[in-house]
């Protein structure tokens, strides 16, 4: 059985030789911060799983304001780490303030965290919001046509004689003879109706 052969990355070895230097910084900053035991291991794990979250933000592509806050945060606690231990500290006489960002960065890491992988996504923001969905249209319902006048359509002599009247006055006021329209609205009849008048008052 051929065996595969192994490629190494460069880039890889020395960013594996890195993370392990900055691990063990933070560990022996942790330790010498009051942090023994297994809490002195977990330190470095939380900065380095948030520098991972934060990159994965900004590689998303959204909400990059977050990913680089956060980045910067732990980025800052790494080269701090990494400076404090590089014999500018006493690590056996550990100042007060140094041991009170260290108590407190679980906090800011979990913050850090949860805000990361449950904040919004690009493909989230991205999203377009759903179309309307239009009404349908109800066919315009037209106004069924009034019946033509018929010349026979039986009209009461007493209408026709007000019809007279009404028509007699119209004529005494403006000089011209009423229309059908006219009639109709004075008298308050259907349009049949009123041309069946208006036929009867020509005739007289």
């Amino acid at each position: 059985m051929r065996s595969l052969p192994v490629r190494l990355d460069a880039v890889l070895v020395q960013a594996l030789i890195a993370a392990a230097l900055s691990f063990a910084h933070l560990h022996d900053l942790a330790a010498a911060a009051g942090q023994d035991g297994w809490k002195a291991w977990a330190y470095p794990v939380s900065v380095d799983l948030l520098l991972v979250a934060a990159w994965r933000r900004l590689r998303s592509g959204g909400a990059k304001a977050a990913g680089w806050c956060w980045f910067l945060v732990a980025l800052t606690a790494s080269l701090g780490a990494n400076v404090a231990t590089a014999g500018l500290l006493d690590l056996d006489a550990v100042p007060a303030w140094l041991r009170i960002l260290v108590a407190g960065w679980p906090a800011v890491a979990f913050l850090g965290g949860t805000l990361l992988a449950h904040g919004p996504t690009a493909e989230s923001e991205a999203a377009p919001a759903p179309a309307p969905i239009p009404a349908p249209e109800r066919p315009a319902v037209e106004a069924a046509p009034e019946p033509a006048a018929s010349p026979g359509t039986p009209v009461p002599p007493a209408l026709v004689t007000h019809a007279r009247k009404v028509a007699d006055d119209h004529r005494a006021r403006t000089g011209t003879p009423i229309d059908t329209p006219t009639l109709r609205a004075r008298l308050g009849v259907p349009l049949p109706l009123a041309e069946a008048i208006a036929a009867q008052l020509t005739l007289t």
